[in-house]
């Protein structure tokens, strides 16, 4: 059984609004998890410390929504019910494309003042809550939103700088495919993600993704490349 995704309106209660959450998602099975880590996209892996999205922990993410999708992605297709807060420009129709399950997808585009209540109680219930928090944000508030994640088993990704993030992920490199002289459609975009660990004094990590590839799918770059070379000559070109 699987329920459509509620749009919280910013006009009406965010209390109310989030206890009738809890009260739909409880009413149905819960996602059983077997390990502390989420499964995440293959090409992901290898760039996250222990090769998944650790529960009961925050990550960053720098700037590019795209990556924050990637990251819902493997979740999201395990079954798990994911957030999105404070992000009005996150599209759904691209979240589709990109193998999230909007039918296990909350999203809160302006929850206004109510940003730390609305997150807080999302993370209660749901396995993943991407956000964008307040250019003001306290150190206490930090600390309980960090205390609430490892009580609930939630992880959090925090579009920006957070101080409690385990890993910060950014694009440092990005180069659109597919246009030629003048004219046509882009149909790829080849990045390099690294990842640094916490407070940017851990191991740093590098990947070549495709984020997207020309099917909307998300690839390292050398994996893509391998397919390519295996199809007859005709079909690859």
């Amino acid at each position: 059984m699987s329920l459509p995704a509620p749009a919280l309106s910013p006009a009406a209660s965010a209390r109310e609004q989030v206890a009738e959450l809890q009260s739909r998602i409880s009413s149905m099975e819960a996602t059983k998890l077997s390990s502390k880590t989420l499964p995440t996209l293959p090409a992901l892996a290898d760039i996250l410390p222990g090769g998944g999205l650790k529960q009961g922990a925050a990550y960053s993410v720098a700037g590019s929504t795209t990556l924050a999708m990637a990251l819902l992605a493997g979740p999201s297709q395990s079954g798990a019910w994911c957030g999105v807060v404070g992000l009005p420009d996150f599209g759904a129709e691209a979240a589709t494309r990109f193998g999230i399950d909007l039918a296990r997808l909350v999203l809160v585009p302006t929850p206004g003042d109510q940003w730390l209540t609305v997150t807080a109680a999302l993370v209660d219930v749901l396995t993943v809550v991407v956000t964008r928090a307040p250019l003001r944000t306290s150190e206490a508030d930090v600390a309980r939103l960090g205390a609430r994640l490892r009580q609930r088993g939630c992880t959090l990704v925090v579009m920006g700088a957070w101080p409690q993030s385990e890993t910060q992920l950014s694009i440092t490199t990005s180069r659109w495919t597919g246009l030629g002289q003048g004219h046509g459609y882009l149909s790829g975009r080849e990045v390099t993600v690294t990842s640094t660990g916490r407070g940017g004094l851990g191991r740093s990590r590098s990947a070549r993704l495709w984020l997207p590839d020309q099917a909307q799918g998300f690839r390292t770059v050398e994996t893509l490349r391998r397919v390519g070379s295996s199809l007859p000559a005709a079909a690859a070109g």
